[in-house]
């Protein structure tokens, strides 16, 4: 296998950083291919935990880690980013870390529109990280980025920014906040620059090699199904597709690159942030799943919000995103639960329905069918093997499959990297 794909079918925070440091240790290359650095992995390595926003997981390993031309990058979050792994003693160097020529950047005007729009929202707040992940591709799809390359070309530089501040002034000055001058933004991408250049490099040239010598490419999605700008609950989403898909469009490698497309998924959901989420538990067993699962967000340490598993939801991510088989994290948190409960379709305004509606109302109008199934005392925590596992958590997973189409090909029993079945199909 040249190449696996990890994206997350649920709402995000579904535990893909073990799965892409299990695989990475395997991989050659490790590609992120959109998103920004409001996404965030937890590697746990050793015993040590590592904290990832915009780094591909790879750099933990010194693996060649890419960051494509689909993801946005704050310049200064990376160095920073950067100079915490340092303090971890890990010096990531331009020997192993490339980034896309072609990234649009973030800038602090990005920011402080990100944060000025999601306070005049009031009630009606998106749950943005206010990072200026959304304005930064809404310039990019607007021809008005500024890309890392454009930092090397002093004279494009001074008249993009005038059309790019042009904008973001006038947002600004609309919801009477401080407006930017150039000279400031010219002055501290004159200061940024020679420290983030000597990682850029031309990506679709580095992978096509590495995919041309069979080497393994492991392309890291940040985010979820559900949050795809697309596909997912909007405008409750992120900005960029989070599905596989964009994995070629996202690194310059082609639509058949990506390989086996590997979805992960949560044994019971969880969401940050504002948005529809049917199978909600506001009970003793959501604060049971929160509390056991330590349920807060990697990059904003916001509680995350828990129910039951939504497979209506997932088969959805199956369908949309193309996957071939899924991972199924923390599964090792529903043990000790007397009954364990599966959103297996949905009552709409008094009527069944197995599909989930693109539209906002409807969304919040759902009510969960639910499957209802035995659980089970026995301790699955560090399990290896699918006999280890109670017959109840085996008959869970069975019927998980049986919901959303494609096999269990994965399961994780604790954080460790090593606390992994891996059925015989997933060849790696």
């Amino acid at each position: 296998m040249s190449s696996v794909t990890i994206v997350g079918s649920q709402w995000g925070d579904e535990g893909k950083g073990k799965i892409v440091d299990w695989l990475a240790s395997r991989a050659d290359v490790v590609v992120r291919f959109q998103g920004g650095h409001n996404a965030g992995h937890t590697l746990v390595i050793d015993g040590e935990s590592y904290k990832l926003s915009l780094l591909p997981s790879g750099v933990v390993r010194k693996k060649t880690s890419v960051i494509g031309n689909g993801v946005v990058v704050d310049p200064q979050a990376l160095l920073n980013e950067i100079a915490r792994f340092k303090e971890q003693h890990i010096d990531i160097t331009p020997d192993f870390l490339k980034v896309a020529e072609n990234c649009p950047l973030i800038l602090p005007s990005h920011v402080a529109l990100d944060q000025a729009r999601e306070k005049a929202r009031g009630d009606k707040k998106i749950g943005t990280t206010g990072r200026g992940i959304g304005p930064a591709y809404e310039d990019k799809v607007a021809r008005r980025a500024i890309r890392l390359c454009d930092l090397t070309e002093p004279e494009t530089l001074d008249w993009r920014l005038d059309e790019l501040l042009a904008h973001h002034n006038a947002l600004l000055a609309s919801l009477g906040e401080k407006t930017f001058i150039k000279e400031e933004i010219l002055t501290y991408l004159a200061d940024i620059a020679p420290k983030v250049l000597p990682f850029m490099a031309h990506v679709p040239e580095l992978l096509a090699n590495a995919l041309e010598q069979d080497k393994f490419v492991l392309f890291e999605g940040a985010q979820a199904v559900m949050l795809d700008v697309d596909h997912g609950t909007y405008p409750f989403v992120t900005s960029s597709n989070t599905v596989a898909a964009q994995t070629g469009v996202g690194s310059g490698t082609g639509p058949r690159a990506g390989g086996y497309i590997l979805g992960i998924a949560k044994a019971y959901t969880t969401r940050v942030g504002a948005g529809p989420f049917p199978t909600e538990l506001f009970d003793d067993v959501g604060q049971f799943l929160g509390e056991k699962g330590h349920e807060f967000g990697t990059v904003t340490g916001r509680p995350r919000r828990c129910g039951w598993f939504d497979a209506v939801l997932v088969k959805r991510a199956v369908q949309v995103g193309g996957l071939d088989g899924l991972a199924l994290m923390k599964l090792d948190v529903l043990d000790g639960l007397k009954e364990i409960k599966i959103c297996v379709g949905y009552e709409l305004d008094g009527q069944k329905t197995d599909r989930f509606p693109y539209t906002l109302e409807a969304q919040k109008r759902l009510k969960p069918i639910y499957e209802t199934m035995p659980g089970w005392d026995q301790s699955t925590y560090g399990v290896r093997s699918r006999n280890g596992l109670p017959d109840a958590a085996n008959n869970y997973i069975n019927r998980i499959e049986e919901l959303t189409g494609v096999k269990v090909a994965v399961i994780s029993t604790s954080p460790e990297r090593e606390d992994t079945i891996k059925s015989d199909d997933f060849v790696v």
